[in-house]
């Protein structure tokens, strides 16, 4: 029977979908473990690591919330073929430069994992949408715009899932990125934004992709 291993970032988004995710563990016939990765880059792929090698899943589904840009609607969930990072290289604003762009690897690569750039291929999906992740959430428009110069195809913004992707890639284990959009990005005033909705939207699809 494959195991797959749910990761949620926080508590505040597992709340949305508890009773949801419980009855799909109770019913499914995959085995389902469910924990949560943490906030953030740094320790989302710490804990990611630490429970990839706990539980030793066949499969990885990150679930969560994000922001959209362009191409990614308000309360919809998505499916995410790439994941790229945004915040690790040089410089700020608009002379921040990425890693890749500096020459540099995220990991150079050795004789068990292949080199990591700053884009991340998922999977080979008819789907192409791609996730930037971010080391701090959009606060303006500006924020947006530089963002989108640096990575054009992306439509939504996280903070984990490249740090899960890295993690999951190293451990030679396949994952699914699935984020419900709550939030226009950039848009900080809170009620506008729609996790409620992102979050049962992303359980939709994260409930197919795990019984399909």
């Amino acid at each position: 029977m494959p195991k797959w291993m749910l990761l949620i970032p926080t508590q505040f988004e597992r709340e949305f979908i508890a009773p949801a995710v419980e009855k799909l563990r109770s019913d499914s016939a995959h085995e389902v473990v469910v924990e949560l990765c943490g906030f953030g880059p740094v320790v989302a792929a710490a804990r990611s690591a630490e429970l990839l090698g706990r539980h030793q899943p066949d499969q990885v589904l990150l679930l969560g919330i994000a922001g959209s840009y362009v191409g990614a609607e308000l309360a919809k969930t998505y499916r995410f073929a790439s994941v790229g990072c945004y915040g690790i290289g040089v410089g700020t604003g608009a002379e921040f430069q990425t890693a890749q762009k500096m020459g540099w690897a995220h990991w150079a690569g050795d004789q068990q994992s292949d080199p990591i750039e700053d884009v991340i291929t998922i999977a080979d999906q008819k789907d192409s949408h791609q996730l930037l992740s971010v080391c701090a959430a959009s606060k303006t428009k500006d924020d947006v715009a530089q963002r989108r110069e640096a990575f054009p195809n992306a439509i939504a913004e996280d903070m984990e899932g490249f740090a899960v992707a890295a993690a999951c890639r190293l451990a030679k284990t396949p994952l699914t990125i699935v984020r419900g959009i709550s939030n226009v990005a950039g848009d900080r005033d809170k009620s506008n934004w729609k996790i409620k909705e992102a979050m049962i939207a992303a359980w939709e699809l994260a409930e197919q992709v795990i019984d399909g």
